[in-house]
């Protein structure tokens, strides 16, 4: 009898087991991020300025490429044998590919070789996590207790936050206790091995998961046609779409300020842990608010207030370029977008049929950070320069969430609260 049977709490160690699989994403996301520039002089050196750096960013993205490839085949598999053993191989590769890039010699030790095994391994990486969150999503999803769906499926983006925090603190200690030429021999290689660290006892923990996928109770999602499914794919891909968008744009937001409002670097900095703080406290609200409001409406008043706010946020920004601003900016922006997405997640990964969940939800996720994730940032900058506005950003984010916006009112409620339905 699953946790859903009987209404009991997930245990701890259980949700830990599952969500450490993307708090390990967003850990190695910020660490490779924080530390491009030192990976490109290891694998990708170069004369001429920037190219290694352009080189050792190309490859972070190249692991993008193959997130919606890894939903398919691993969420499949999910969806077919069982979410444990799908978890566990995804798992089992994101920590071959963790591991084994640190370690990867150099392009002085071993030539042309390093650059080959670290492209390798990024695709590697890229894969494991586009097959991670469908099959570790819909686990959480159908061994929660009905009513508590949204908390636990938000403890996913909570972790991820966690991560990034965690990141940027290991980035900075890092930064701060080593020189330039420590940081390119080694300290690099060291933050990202503190990752790899939680490997191991992951896999132990995700060892002693129930199965979920074929326990008695009924599916409430009906079974649908193609047309059902393409018109769920197309209202989760719009919503992810502003999810993604505005949750790159608010990572954008440490960059923009010191390089198009010529803020002091420690002070834009600070942005990151702006958002980062916000993330931990309103993503677990906006699960526990869904659960008790619906999807829709908490959906609905988090981008309605966020689309209200931009503007002004912005425009306030650009004329006070301080960091109290800045900081109010971060936190009021934040604390919406992250309500907002946090919440579509539980409500894309309701909306889904049990036989078709975890592919579907990954590929839905892994897709719309593949396109938008990789994109939102550059066409900001873009934007910035080509018109000259610093708040070309504010209209970028504004119609973001217009999109979003409209796609809500094409999502059906999902909310067991709203629905009458507790199966999952």
């Amino acid at each position: 009898m699953s946790a859903t049977d009987t209404g009991a709490r997930l245990p701890a160690k259980q949700v830990l087991a599952v969500v450490s699989g993307n708090a390990l994403q967003f850990y190695d996301f910020v660490t490779y991020a924080f530390f491009a520039a030192q990976i490109g002089r290891t694998f990708f050196p170069s004369g001429t300025p920037g190219t290694s750096l352009l080189a050792s960013l190309a490859t972070f993205g190249a692991g993008f490429l193959t997130r919606p490839l890894g939903a398919l085949i691993i969420g499949r598999y999910a969806d077919r044998v069982g979410r444990k053993p799908a978890m566990l191989l995804s798992f089992w590769l994101m920590g071959v590919a963790m591991l084994a890039l640190p370690l990867v010699p150099s392009y002085a030790s071993i030539g042309i070789a390093a650059p080959i095994l670290v492209i390798a391994l990024r695709l590697l990486q890229g894969f494991a996590l586009g097959g991670e969150v469908g099959p570790s999503t819909a686990f959480l999803m159908e061994a929660a207790p009905p009513l508590r769906r949204g908390f636990y499926i938000s403890l996913q983006a909570t972790g991820a936050d966690a991560a990034v925090l965690v990141a940027g603190l290991v980035g900075v200690g890092l930064a701060g206790m080593l020189d330039a030429a420590a940081l390119d021999a080694w300290g690099w290689r060291v933050a990202l091995l503190l990752g790899a660290v939680i490997i191991p006892f992951g896999l132990v923990l995700r060892r002693s998961l129930a199965e979920t996928l074929h326990h008695a109770a009924p599916d409430p999602v009906p079974a649908a046609g193609v047309g059902a499914y393409t018109r769920i794919a197309v209202v989760g891909l719009a919503l992810m779409a502003t999810a993604t968008t505005a949750n790159y744009l608010l990572n954008y937001m440490t960059t923009y300020a010191n390089s198009t409002l010529g803020m002091a670097s420690q002070v834009a900095f600070g942005a990151t842990a702006v958002v980062g703080a916000a993330g931990l406290l309103f993503d677990p609200l906006g699960g526990l608010l869904s659960d008790r409001f619906g999807r829709k409406r908490v959906i609905l008043i988090a981008w309605l207030t966020l689309a209200v706010c931009i503007f002004p946020c912005f425009r306030l920004l650009e004329q006070l370029r301080s960091g109290p601003a800045l900081y109010l900016a971060a936190a009021v922006l934040a604390s919406s977008s992250t309500l907002a997405g946090t919440t579509a997640l539980v409500a894309i990964t309701e909306s889904l049929p049990r036989r078709v969940r975890a592919r579907g939800f990954g590929l839905i996720y892994a897709s719309s950070i593949a396109v938008f994730g990789g994109s939102t940032q550059v066409l900001a900058l873009w934007f910035t320069q080509r018109t000259g506005n610093p708040l070309a950003p504010a209209w970028y984010m504004i119609g973001a969430v217009v999109v979003g916006l409209t796609a809500l009112v094409f999502l059906r409620e999902t909310a067991p609260v709203k629905t009458g339905r507790i199966d999952s």
